[in-house]
């Protein structure tokens, strides 16, 4: 399954205020997995950046000001996206950006339910604990050292690897349960497998000497050795 962890950056946060976004970062996974594959943009917002804006991200108008506009880069963002499931912390703030831009651009919207939002999937895990994209890298251990600033492909990055281990782990889909007999070693009910009768017993690796040394020993324990008794 594919899916895109994403993050975005933005001049404020009301888009129908004028606000709109400046930096858009993404991250692929396949089965949960970071393919290497990525998304990241610059955008001129066409408008001034707030100082407190700024202070959150660090891009000003001089940076901004020669990169392209949505409309330039909508089409690669579409197609970078595809229908895969967005994963994205505090979804409805990025989603709401991205059907603004999309809509000005004439563009059809990102369906909601094509988000998956790792906040509400920690506050669920977590009831009453902090559930900042910070909060949970101290949570989870995850280094985020090199976050001083907020920037959509480094907090994508950092994302992926919170939503792996509020999801599971880094492993997710390794599991030993399934369904089928017990005669093979599965089971109907998750977290009851158990190993199963092996088709043909393991050669036996002991050579005639160590054999013969073993039944020495044994014998030396007298009648009442439990080796006599189970061996």
């Amino acid at each position: 399954m594919r899916e895109i962890v994403l993050d975005t950056e933005t001049t404020g946060f009301d888009p129908e205020s004028g606000d709109r976004i400046v930096e858009i970062g993404a991250v692929e996974l396949w089965n949960h997995i970071a393919t290497g594959k990525t998304y990241h943009v610059y955008i001129n917002p066409q408008r001034s950046m707030p100082q407190e804006a700024f202070e959150v991200h660090g891009l000003g108008d001089d940076f901004l000001a020669d990169k392209p506009l949505f409309k330039d880069i909508a089409q690669s963002f579409v197609d970078f996206v595809q229908d895969s499931p967005l994963v994205i912390h505090n979804a409805s703030f990025d989603m709401k950006f991205l059907n603004a831009e999309l809509k000005w651009d004439g563009r059809p919207l990102l369906p909601f339910d094509q988000a998956v939002d790792t906040l509400l999937i920690a506050r669920k895990r977590f009831p009453g604990s902090p559930a900042s994209l910070d909060a949970l890298c101290r949570r989870f251990g995850i280094d985020n050292s090199a976050r001083t600033l907020h920037g959509a492909l480094l907090d994508s990055e950092i994302l992926a690897e919170v939503y792996l281990e509020l999801i599971g782990g880094r492993q997710p889909d390794f599991g030993l349960s399934a369904s089928g007999d017990s005669d093979s070693g599965k089971s109907d009910t998750p977290g009851t497998w158990r190993p199963g009768k092996r088709p043909a017993p393991l050669p036996v690796r002991l050579s005639a000497e160590e054999e013969a040394a073993h039944a020495a020993f044994v014998e030396k324990l007298g009648d009442d050795a439990l080796w006599k008794k189970f061996g």
